[in-house]
């Protein structure tokens, strides 16, 4: 097995490594988000509105589920499939922005899940605003190859066009909702009406003859919807919908606890972490509770809850009562890379330094944003850190060990402690006393438009999950862009979670 990002700097990807042959599997033409574009900061009003003027995420959410019932699909969203005790199956979160960093991690993806039998796909499938006429090159395309089915949960991005995409894509092509009653003039529904983003008239129109790029019958899959479960060999994988602003509606949370019952071991796959950058969010349900009651609860035998939305990994062995929750951050399958350097050190539900994981490690994403800023900046000189410096500082910083022990060349330097604290190392931005720049989804809306020129390394990941009656062993694989990692993907983390 090659090595990680924790054994050598090679590892991580940096260095005059040979890039990936992901190249070669991209578009001749690759779109670029910029959300420096009026035009895209229009087209993706909604979460603004919503938090404006009331959410209807889950009225949409509750008529789309209902002509799917309609349409035959299982009463209970249940998918039960003839998987065996023993199988594997792949988590891959925030794909679709189609440039190079989502091309990336194919490669990669394909040769770990050559032997699975599906992947479900964690949060925003396409980005920017989950409309059906992008399918074609962020998930057709790159995954045409994957010969399973693939299975999907919607986030925030999907919604921004009332998930009508997305439903056509993964829900048997479900047709458009008839359009509801104007609302009473000069309310705020009214005022929100007026604003809300639509999906384009003829949007989709290609999306037959995409299909074709994953029509073997092996490849087939239909959900019952935008949430749902599935019973895969001895465990039930849970899926659930947060919407615009990372809530369930009412009806939604009555279902999770309807399939949340039972002695099956159970795996929570959401679009809104519970756990993330050393904070609990528990996602609160319409009506009272939260998802992590839900969890935490002995009686659902839940071993895992894995999200999307935050674009890196991140991994908190929770302890609830003398068992352990595993709670995984999982967003990094394409779009851009989120900091992992500005998580202050850890000391959260019992869970610190010693068993938290992340990728990248923080020093890696230091010298990442370094790099970044002293392009955009033209300040190479003062503000590219090594690896190696990066990491030092970080463990100064953060008063812990680095992942990957710093070389001896590796200066703590006026220069390093002033650039790491610009680019916010550890601080809590509602804590910071400090002037720092951007570095987490500021920056991403400011500066993804050339994501796509990035060279290696990409920093993405993906989750390999290997089920037996006993276990699941759970690990994440590094795709760098370099073909070193592309040929062997690494194991940045893994752990083995007891079906007892």
């Amino acid at each position: 097995m090659s090595d990680s990002s924790r054994d050598t700097a090679e590892g991580a990807g940096w260095g005059a490594a040979e890039r990936g042959a992901y190249e070669r599997l991209m578009p001749t033409e690759v779109q670029k988000i910029s959300w420096l574009d009026p035009r895209m900061l229009w087209a993706a009003r909604n979460g603004v509105l919503a938090s404006w003027f009331g959410d209807p995420t889950g009225r949409t959410r509750s008529r789309w589920v209902a002509q799917r019932a309609a349409a035959g699909a299982p009463a209970d969203k249940v998918i039960r499939r003839d998987d065996p005790d023993r199988f594997s199956f792949m988590v891959i979160g925030d794909t679709g922005e189609g440039d190079a960093p989502q091309y990336s991690v194919v490669p990669g993806f394909l040769r770990v899940g050559q032997d699975t039998r599906f992947t479900v796909l964690a949060s925003d499938v396409i980005y920017p605003v989950g409309s059906a006429d992008d399918y074609d090159t962020k998930f057709f395309r790159p995954y045409q190859d994957y010969r399973a089915p693939i299975y999907a949960i919607p986030g925030n991005h999907d919604w921004y066009e009332d998930l009508g995409g997305f439903m056509r894509v993964f829900c048997d092509d479900a047709p458009p909702l008839a359009p509801e009653p104007a609302p009473r003039p000069l309310t705020r529904a009214w005022l929100r009406s007026l604003l809300w983003h639509r999906a384009r008239r003829h949007d989709g129109q290609r999306l037959d003859e995409v299909r074709k790029l994953r029509s073997a019958p092996a490849q087939r899959a239909v959900q019952p919807g935008p949430y749902w479960a599935i019973d895969a060999g001895p465990v039930r994988i849970i899926g659930i919908d947060t919407g615009l602003l990372g809530t369930l509606d009412a009806e939604q949370g009555a279902w999770l606890r309807e399939v949340s019952q039972g002695p099956r071991p159970k795996i929570l796959v959401t679009g809104s972490p519970l756990y993330v950058d050393g904070e609990h969010h528990p996602c609160p349900i319409d009506g009272g509770g939260t998802v992590d009651d839900l969890v935490r609860d002995p009686a659902h035998h839940y071993v895992a809850a894995i999200g999307g939305d935050i674009h890196n990994y991140q991994r908190y062995p929770v302890d609830v009562d003398g068992r352990t929750i595993q709670y995984v951050v999982s967003g990094g399958g394409g779009a851009f890379m989120h900091a992992t350097h500005t998580i202050p050190r850890v000391d959260i539900a019992g869970v610190t330094e010693d068993t938290f994981r992340c990728y990248p490690l923080r020093g890696d994403s230091l010298a990442f944003y370094s790099r970044l800023y002293g392009r955009r900046l033209r300040l190479r000189r003062f503000f590219t850190l090594t690896d190696a410096e990066a990491a030092a500082v970080v463990g100064e910083r953060l008063h812990i060990r680095p992942g990957r022990t710093p070389g001896p060349e590796a200066r703590i330097t006026r220069r390093t402690r002033l650039v790491a604290g610009l680019l916010g190392t550890g601080s809590r931005p509602d804590k910071a006393k400090r002037f720092r720049l951007p570095v987490r989804k500021i920056y991403t809306q400011l500066f993804s438009p050339s994501s796509a020129t990035y060279s290696p390394p990409f920093f993405k990941c993906f989750l390999r999950l290997d089920v037996t009656p006993e276990s699941v062993t759970l690990r994440c694989h590094a795709a760098t862009g370099n073909l070193a990692q592309e040929l062997d993907p690494p194991v940045e983390d893994e752990v083995t979670i007891a079906l007892a």
